[in-house]
């Protein structure tokens, strides 16, 4: 975004002999499994639950020989927790932010961030999904 320290990119170019890689939506992990399921708890909060994918998706980027620097866009989809008038935007940036803008990992995505009414398990409240880019050799 010109002109803004905020942690995405406004456009990405992808070269010609690269090759793009889709990963499909990834949900949370169970953050309490002594919580009752179904409960808050049970996967956490927005911020856990981001932390949560994010590293699901680091290590789906890892069996495929990438990682998070070659993320170059993502689409993020957040239900707003119990009781709220929305979703919560500032905790999904605190489970972002520890994955892209970082001094080990400075590379940043080209991103959309949704509020949707519903995922498939009730208690979730981030589903991610990602494009990566494998540079051509």
């Amino acid at each position: 975004m010109p002109d803004s320290d905020f942690p995405i990119l406004q456009a990405v170019e992808v070269p010609a002999d690269a090759t793009l890689v889709y990963l499909s939506g990834t949900v949370p992990e169970v953050a309490d499994e002594t919580a009752e399921k179904g409960s808050p708890e049970y996967f956490g909060d927005t911020a856990t639950q981001t932390a949560s994918v994010l590293a699901s998706i680091e290590k789906k980027l890892a069996g495929i020989d990438l990682d998070m620097g070659d993320v170059i866009k993502m689409q993020a989809y957040l239900v707003a927790p119990k009781g709220s008038d929305g979703m919560d935007f500032e905790g999904f940036m605190k489970g972002y932010t520890q994955y892209f803008g970082t001094e080990e990992q400075p590379e940043l995505p080209t991103r959309s961030v949704f509020e949707v009414p519903g995922l498939a398990n009730p208690s979730w409240l981030v589903e991610i999904e990602v494009v990566a880019v494998r540079s051509g050799s």
